[in-house]
């Protein structure tokens, strides 16, 4: 298939509410899922080389046509003992990084609806690694795994630099959705830097709800809700509803008229450039590039 035919046919999903995820095991009774976006490929297990000073949870490097790519034991990061050694290979690509995730077996590709998809309850997920829950036809929990908070933990943050404060009269602040922990402090620590003030929400629906409230409240005085709302940054893929149905829905609403939104993903490919153009982002900034961010969000402060 033609890369193009392959964007076309994921832009269909814009506005739909809906993702692909790629189920998996680690050789326990758990499923796991990750978004069919951030898989490039899967494959059998290849023979992995061991390097000096690996990080713990790097079981080595392999090579793949002519690409040295390092490979993480998922079960070991996560803790899942198993008796068989795994058998597949995940290979990924987001955030500008490609790795493959070792796996005891791969399930199928299945379509869910971001509203059937939720957040983890504290009792029901161990560590920020799990970023969303949802349930198959026949009663199986679907552990989402946040890829990103895997990856950093594993290989390290990169330090968000210092960021010029933006010089904005107005005062006006940013909401921002995200369902990542990482990526939430990660953006904080922009915004922090920038100067600016401002509220979040960890996935969609929450982030509708909290604008509505901004909203209304804006009613209420008589004012327009740009004169204190400046921007709004969403991430693409959250529990509840996504960052195109919510860009969307935000700008067919005259009240937000004026105020920008940004996509923040880290699904960075022309499919998903293509998905937030479709349904009207004003910027799409790839995770994690805090510069490339800050200066997003300046340019869009002071063009609106």
């Amino acid at each position: 298939m033609s890369l193009m035919n392959i964007v076309d046919e994921k832009t269909r999903l814009a506005g739909s509410n809906k993702m692909e995820l790629l189920l998996f095991s680690l050789g326990g009774k758990e499923t796991f899922g990750i978004n069919v976006f951030k898989v490039r490929e899967v494959c059998e297990r290849m023979p992995i080389t061991e390097t000096p000073n690996m990080p713990a949870g790097v079981a080595g490097i392999v090579s793949l046509r002519g690409s040295i790519i390092p490979v993480l034991s998922l079960g070991k990061i996560l803790g899942i003992r198993s008796e068989r050694e795994p058998q597949k290979l995940i290979i990924t690509e987001f955030s500008g990084h490609t790795q493959g995730f070792l796996v005891g077996d791969v399930d199928r590709i299945i379509r869910v609806d971001w509203e059937n998809v939720r957040a983890p309850k504290a009792l029901l997920a161990s560590s920020a690694r799990v970023t969303a829950i949802t349930e198959l036809a026949d009663g199986r929990l679907v552990s989402i795994l946040d890829v990103e908070q895997v990856l950093a933990e594993v290989m390290g943050e990169e330090p968000v630099p210092a960021m010029e404060a933006v010089n904005d009269p107005g005062g006006r602040s940013v909401y921002f959705a995200d369902d990542s922990a990482l990526a939430r402090k990660k953006i904080v620590q922009v915004l922090d830097g920038l100067k600016l003030a401002h509220q979040h929400a960890t996935n969609g629906r929450e982030a509708w709800n909290g604008l509505q409230g901004l909203a209304a409240a804006a009613d209420g005085t008589g004012r327009p809700l740009r004169e204190k709302l400046g921007l709004v940054l969403v991430d693409a893929e959250m529990p509840e509803m996504d960052g195109y149905v919510l860009t969307r829905m935000l700008k067919s609403d005259h009240r937000f008229a004026g105020i920008p939104v940004v996509m923040h993903s880290s699904l960075s490919s022309v499919a998903n450039k293509k998905l937030g153009q479709q349904v009207g982002v004003d910027a799409y900034v790839a995770k994690f590039k805090p510069e490339e961010l800050g200066e997003v969000i300046a340019r869009m402060l002071k063009a609106a």
